[in-house]
């Protein structure tokens, strides 16, 4: 603690604080009001400011500028308030705690020290120069999390400030009233970050700019990878730190970055609830957020029924061991790796030779262009061009071949079929048409003889004058015409579309003896078990289905033919939960994204799914996707989710001497043995009443399978659990309370309090689960309890007795 005059001065400078804050709010807020009003009367007489008149050029001209001038004011104003809005704001977020760091810095060749400080956003004296409070994320700020009291600097545009730190203090203030004042030699202060860690979980993720450590601001503040990779222990904060990177990269790019340029991938749609308030607490618009499923299905969901990750992890959890089995288990990795990738290239190369597939055009039962018919025209352009623009070609040409096949099917007796039974509305319909077209001509020819006579005589029978130009010829001509292409329409849409292409087929294709794949994709070697991998894919494909890990490699693949897709507007790619991607998905990532950074945060000892990429490995396929000059690798060592307790319990599950505890204390992890599954729900009533009475509001009982939480839930129901929620792949809001739930899907996600459901052996017994166990353990903060029938797990029973405590 300081000293009683030290205190004095803070109280009284967090008060001269407050009284500026709370004059600014309220001088202010008639303004922004003011603004808004003046944007919504803007929008409202918008018109009514415009003059439209096209008589003439010069009227067009003029009635255009008016409208640009209009449009340029509105967009003025409306920019004047939301800058104008996100300052006031900003100031109201700052009323509760204005700032919670200090540090006093004296730059080198200066005499007088500058005190800064800092809080979650700037608050400037009316003179514009003088910060009463510099935002987290401003240079001079970093000071307070990269050094401790001595020699110092920052970066600036203009280059680096050195100097000397010489106070480094943190706050706590709440509701406006300073609670606590810490010196410290730390980044953060163990008491301070002793009483934020000790809180309880919440429903959403908290900004952590209170108590981002050294490692986190390395994080947070790399601007010049290209890739930077974070590879954290469970509970190091790095999916907290990559948000704060966001909020960073919003403020220190804000005339060039917006929120809609960056894109987050995220495990589960219910961890996009979970993560959804962390920017605008900071100030900062939403970014995007999506899974990579939810990409896959974009474009594919239309045609293709797509296995997504949690059927693929349910699969293998749930599937007994069997040829089949380890044959989609070696397809998995196969179809994940870059081998495959290279395989696809080399594919569509030898496409440029022979083995494209098509379909053919069909119409009313018959073939309009069969597929023989394109895959000679294909072939018959220059072999020098491109696979791509090979196709582009073929597209043009199927288009015109459209068109001329139209003009010939207006004769078909189906035509006059549908003729007979035009209603009058339709009728008048082409009759408008020609009377337009006949004004139009006439206006081209400068009303010659001929067309004022013409137009003449259709004026005269639009006034039902008789003996007029008879034009029940062309109308049917017209209406020919009009009934041919609207039927046509389909087909040139199916061709723009590139569905004349067959996907599946070529796809497929691959998937039959090894000798043809060898040969189309100038491989050397396939797979072990590649026959009973070759008949698994077969069979999906011809239901029009895909494994996950087919579907990547199958979008890939049209886009190898089609084109590729890309974004070009998006200039942050973040990716969590990153080593369940694959080597292959990393790579589409980067083709989707060109022009984007990637920051991809993960842990490996998490790694569930078989193609998982190993993010700390030197050769790792993600130091290789930008090369080692353009990629940062960080680790993140130290764990702060859970107590010291359950990180050494946990850790020894994986035998890592990497991970190390934070100092809060806890209780060891219980572990109970019940006589019966009844038993076991019963005790599982008892500790979830005794753990609401403790206080933790967030608990989850966390299952193996989605049946096992099925299994769980009716159980617990039976008992008379009350209130207590089964999430599925399906939910999409994280919410407080009792929670049942797979462990694949509470990656990322934390809870006051774990209950293992069954941590028996007959659950948990491959090797190839043990990092899916170590996953769900260390989703606990505070509590982890562990139940079983029967014997433990093998990972449990390999453990020093001493790390847990033993139920009754």
């Amino acid at each position: 603690m300081i000293s009683a005059v030290d205190w004095q001065q803070e109280q009284e400078r967090l008060e001269l604080v407050m009284e500026k804050l709370r004059s600014r709010i309220a001088e202010w807020e008639p303004e922004v009001t003011g603004l808004h009003d003046q944007v919504a009367d803007i929008r409202k007489r918008f018109w009514e400011e415009v003059s439209v008149n096209t008589s003439t050029d010069e009227d067009f001209e003029e009635t255009f500028y008016s409208i640009k001038q209009q449009e340029a004011l509105l967009s003025e104003r409306e920019r004047s308030h939301r800058l104008r809005m996100q300052r006031f704001n900003s100031m109201k977020r700052l009323l509760s705690s204005p700032y919670f760091g200090r540090i006093n810095f004296q730059e080198d060749g200066l005499i007088l020290s500058e005190q800064i400080y800092i809080g979650v956003s700037s608050f400037i004296e009316t003179d514009g120069m003088s910060f009463l409070v510099y935002d987290w994320r401003t240079p001079i700020a970093s000071m307070y999390y990269d050094y401790s009291p001595g020699a110092s600097a920052y970066e600036t545009p203009g280059g680096l400030i050195t100097g000397t730190m010489t106070l480094k203090r943190q706050y706590q203030i709440r509701d406006g009233q300073l609670q606590n004042v810490f010196d410290t030699s730390l980044t953060i202060g163990d008491e301070l970050l002793q009483q934020v860690l000790g809180k309880g979980a919440d429903s959403q993720m908290k900004s952590i700019v209170v108590t981002i450590q050294k490692e986190q601001n390395a994080i947070i503040r790399n601007d010049k990878s290209r890739m930077l990779i974070v590879q954290g222990a469970a509970g190091s904060g790095k999916t907290s730190a990559a948000l704060q990177r966001a909020a960073y990269l919003l403020y220190k790019h804000r005339d060039r970055l917006k929120a809609d340029q960056i894109v987050l991938f995220s495990p589960n749609p219910m961890f996009n609830s979970y993560v959804s308030t962390v920017l605008p607490e900071l100030g900062e618009e939403n970014m995007q957020q999506t899974t990579f499923q939810e990409y896959l299905a974009y474009w594919l969901g239309s045609t293709m029924r797509l296995e997504d990750p949690f059927e693929q992890i349910e699969y293998i959890l749930t599937s007994k061991v069997s040829q089949e089995y380890e044959a989609r288990m070696i397809g998995m990795k196969y179809k994940a790796s870059e081998d495959f990738l290279h395989a696809l290239q080399n594919y569509a190369q030898w496409l440029e030779k022979e083995g494209m597939c098509f379909h053919s055009i069909r119409f009313r039962e018959r073939e309009l262009i069969t597929a023989e018919q394109m895959n000679s025209q294909f072939y018959s352009y220059d072999s020098s061009i491109r696979l791509v623009n090979r196709i582009a070609l073929l597209q043009e040409w199927l288009l015109r071949e459209l068109t001329s096949l139209e003009r010939k099917e207006q004769e078909a007796n189906w035509v006059q079929d549908e003729l007979d039974y035009l209603d009058n509305e339709q009728y008048a319909e082409a009759y408008n048409a020609l009377l337009k077209k006949y004004q139009r001509e006439a206006v081209v020819f400068d009303f010659t003889e001929q067309y004022v006579e013409m137009y003449g005589e259709l004026r005269g029978k639009e006034q039902g004058e008789e003996n007029v130009f008879d034009l029940t010829l062309q109308q049917e001509e017209l209406l020919r015409r009009m009934i041919v292409k609207e039927h046509f329409k389909p087909l040139r849409r199916e061709v723009k579309r590139f569905m004349f292409i067959d996907a599946i087929g070529l796809y497929d294709q691959l998937f039959g003896d090894d000798a043809a794949y060898r040969k189309m994709t100038n491989e050397t070697e396939v797979p072990d078990q590649w026959p009973e991998i070759c008949k698994q894919t077969r069979e999906k494909l011809k239901s029009s289905e895909l494994f996950y890990e087919d579907a990547t490699p199958f979008l890939y693949l049209k886009e190898l033919v089609e084109g590729r897709r890309t974004n070009t507007e998006v200039r942050h790619l973040f990716v969590d939960e990153g080593q369940d991607y694959s080597p292959f998905q990393y790579v589409f990532l980067k083709r989707l994204f060109p022009r984007a950074r990637m920051t991809v945060l993960g842990d490996f000892n998490q790694a569930i799914f078989p193609q998982a990429t190993n993010l700390q490995e030197a050769d790792s396929p993600l130091i290789r996707l930008y090369g080692e000059e353009e990629t940062s690798l960080i680790h993140l060592v130290r764990s702060y989710r859970s107590t010291h307790e359950i990180v050494e319990f946990t850790k020894l599950l994986l035998s890592s001497e990497e991970i190390v505890p934070f100092e809060r204390s806890g209780k060891k992890p219980y572990l109970l043995k019940a006589d019966s599954s009844e038993k076991r729900a019963s005790r599982i009533m008892e500790d979830l009443a005794a753990l609401k009475v403790e206080g933790f509001d967030t608990i989850a009982v966390i299952t193996k399978t989605a049946a096992e939480s099925r299994e769980a839930y009716e159980a617990l129901t039976i008992q008379g659990c009350q209130a207590l929620r089964l999430i599925t792949k399906e939910t999409l809001t994280y919410e407080k309370g009792t929670l049942v739930i797979p462990a694949y899907l509470a990656k990322g996600v934390e809870f006051d309090a774990v209950l293992m459901y069954d941590a028996s052996s007959r659950t948990y017994h491959r090797e190839s689960e043990r990092k899916l166990f170590y996953t769900a353990c260390t989703r606990a903060m505070h509590r982890l309890l562990l139940y079983s029938i029967g014997e433990w797990t093998p990972y449990i029973q390999a453990l020093d007795t001493s790390f847990y405590e033993l139920g009754q």
